[in-house]
């Protein structure tokens, strides 16, 4: 069971991250990663996220839409649970962290929509991951998304002060290095020689 659940951890956050691999969670990746507070709050918030989310949709799904023959409604079910979670997180942060509330701005009630995680969720269904299971693989999910996004604004802020050519400035150049960020995320995966 530890082994599994090391497996499950260390593929969410490395060798199956949402971002680099699986290409999940874009739009907050490239709108919230040009300064590292920014992500790093974006990256806990998602963390929150994930984590409540897999918890609470596990529980929806094994004992209330598989036994009453629901279980096509899944994906309604999930998206409702994560708009009611984030419709929190949205609400704490106003009240208790107000520069991070205005600092992420409209990617806070993007996390609704977020496919990374409706994703994880589904992903848990799919895999027939034990509640454990689907709890770690949330948490670490979010935490490779983290990871992922502050990694990047960190490489953008340098980028910042950095020589490039002119026909690379502003969204070419993130492009850029988002391919190369990822890139260094797939030797994690190791290779393939066929």
């Amino acid at each position: 069971m530890l082994t599994s659940l090391l497996a499950i951890s260390l593929g969410a956050i490395l060798t199956n991250n949402f971002i680099f691999s699986q290409f999940l969670g874009c739009c907050p990746f490239l709108g919230c990663s040009s300064k590292v507070d920014t992500a790093t709050g974006m990256g806990i918030a998602v963390v929150f996220v994930m984590g409540l989310a897999s918890a609470i949709c596990w529980v929806i799904y094994t004992y209330i839409l598989v036994p009453l023959n629901l279980a096509f409604l899944n994906t309604l079910a999930f998206i409702l649970v994560i708009a009611a979670l984030v419709q929190l997180v949205e609400m704490f942060l106003k009240k208790s962290v107000p520069s991070l509330y205005s600092a992420l701005g409209i990617y806070l009630p993007l996390i609704t929509t977020n496919c990374a995680v409706l994703g994880v969720v589904l992903l848990n269904v799919q895999n027939d991951y034990s509640f454990i299971e689907s709890l770690v693989y949330g948490v670490t999910g979010g935490i490779g998304f983290m990871l992922a996004i502050v990694l990047f604004a960190s490489v953008r802020e340098r980028i910042a002060f950095s020589d490039y050519p002119e026909c690379f400035e502003g969204f070419p150049i993130c492009l850029v290095s988002a391919g190369l960020v990822a890139l260094a995320f797939m030797g994690f995966s190791g290779m393939k020689i066929f």
